[in-house]
């Protein structure tokens, strides 16, 4: 989640403002970029369990990352709550990426906007090498999996960011599963930008028609508390069960008139977490922001909205796809490092080049949006075998990373070894055809190899 920063003040005088807002994120295609963020559980080397955030944990892998930096080189500066270390902002030579901290202590680098998936590959091995740089000297690893495999949720550790402790509190009231969400799962995510309002549109309902697809790829998280948990992807069930308010696949966005201004109106009456002001977060859990908006709150008498305090109310809006002045990959769990640039791949080679483009857009209107928004309880449990007109949804899946292979291809982005960014998508054209998915692979190797001890993922894990 967002790390915490300065509030625009400028006050809000009428809903038109959010909807300009909005409208100035569309860039033309020379200036679109891929933002990647992941995330991964951190853990103690001699017996698996959560680092705290202090002493010895969290906290210090943050001390380290700053040290890099004091060579002149360039670094990370800390981005601070009351007075402790949360999060890193870029200080020099991370190309405006930021590290913060997921509830549970998960680790998430939100990576700077880069031209192509070659960059990322490197700014991710860059990210990696710094952070066992920081973390080796602790006793501490980091493995990026969909969902915690050993701890109970009782076992996992709170960061002291404040707007984790409003959300805790309010989570229970929404979902029986969203405080698994937050300390207990991690995923891979990219950011990708459109050029109109239109394009908008389009991208979106393509990109979230086919999040459950994307999940059946990316599917890596059958374990729970050390036992297989009947799931190939966990982390997408606990969605189902987290705030009906915020998350999911609304119908909302499938419709016809659907565009910024809809998108403000239904943003609004999304109940709100908190607003920033100089004394630290308010917590306004359960109001609507078009309440606060339009009236004000009684606990805050004479306190207005202003733009910042709706930035920060997009950061609490959990739809599969998430719209801000860019789209928000959400879909996928956390995996290996080549895993999580095909998910990155996948996703820029279908919505980046307009053939490609136009191919999935066809492939999603060739089907009602209520037949995928079906597929989103089934495919945590069945992954790619989960039944789709006629076969499989691996079927479905097929015709994606074909069609993305063949953007990334048009694109035309190449390394210093003329390979263009079809390359990335490997991992999945071996799952499509017919190879496991990330958590078939572990139940595998937990039953062959293992012989039922689940603590070895963390081993075969660890970037």
């Amino acid at each position: 989640m967002s790390n915490p920063g300065e509030v625009d003040t400028t006050p809000i005088s009428d809903r038109r403002q959010l909807i300009a807002w909005l409208e100035a994120g569309a860039k033309p295609r020379e200036h679109w970029r891929i933002g990647t963020e992941h995330e991964k559980f951190g853990f103690f080397l001699d017996d698996l369990t959560p680092p705290p955030y202090a002493p010895g944990g969290i906290r210090a892998v943050l001390e380290g990352l700053i040290a890099q930096g004091t060579d002149g080189q360039g670094g990370w500066a800390p981005i601070l709550d009351r007075g402790q270390p949360i999060g890193l902002r870029d200080a020099g030579g991370h190309d405006g990426a930021s590290i913060s901290l997921e509830p549970g202590g998960q680790l998430e680098l939100s990576g700077g906007l880069c031209r192509d998936l070659h960059a990322t590959a490197r700014e991710m091995a860059r990210h990696f090498a710094e952070v066992h740089q920081a973390a080796d000297p602790l006793g501490l690893g980091f493995a990026p999996l969909g969902f915690h495999p050993l701890a109970t949720r009782e076992a996992m550790p709170w960061m002291p960011k404040s707007r984790y402790a409003i959300m805790r509190r309010y989570m229970p009231r929404r979902g029986a599963l969203g405080l698994d969400m937050m300390l207990r799962t991690c995923t891979v995510q990219v950011n990708l930008d459109y050029a109109s309002e239109a394009d908008m549109v389009r991208k979106l309902r393509v990109a979230l028609a086919l999040q459950p697809v994307a999940t059946g790829l990316f599917a890596n998280s059958p374990f729970t508390e050390g036992r297989p948990n009947g799931f190939l992807s966990y982390r997408a069930h606990v969605w189902t069960d987290t705030d009906p308010d915020r998350s999911g696949m609304p119908g909302l966005f499938f419709e016809p008139d659907f565009g910024f201004e809809r998108y403000v109106d239904w943003v609004l009456d999304v109940p709100m977490y908190f607003i920033q002001r100089a004394g630290g977060l308010v917590d306004l859990a359960g109001h609507s922001f078009r309440e606060f908006l339009e009236r004000g709150l009684p606990e805050q008498p004479g306190e207005r909205a202003v733009l910042g305090d709706f930035t920060d109310h997009l950061t609490t809006v959990f739809t599969d796809v998430r719209i801000k002045r860019f789209l928000e990959m959400r879909g996928a769990d956390a995996g290996t490092p080549a895993m999580m640039l095909a998910q990155s791949a996948l996703w820029v080679g279908l919505l980046y080049d307009d053939a490609a483009l136009a191919a999935a857009d066809a492939l999603v209107r060739a089907h009602p949006w209520q037949e995928f928004a079906a597929l989103r309880p089934v495919v945590p449990r069945r992954g790619l075998a989960a039944p789709w007109a006629g076969g499989t949804v691996r079927d479905l899946a097929r015709e994606m990373v074909a069609i993305a292979a063949q953007g990334l291809s048009a694109r035309a982005r190449r390394d210093e070894n003329g390979r263009d960014e079809s390359m990335f998508l490997a991992p999945l054209q071996e799952i499509v055809a017919g190879g496991p998915s990330p958590a078939e692979f572990w139940l595998q190797r937990a039953e062959r190899v293992w012989h039922g001890d689940i603590a070895r993922i963390f081993t075969e894990a660890r970037v």
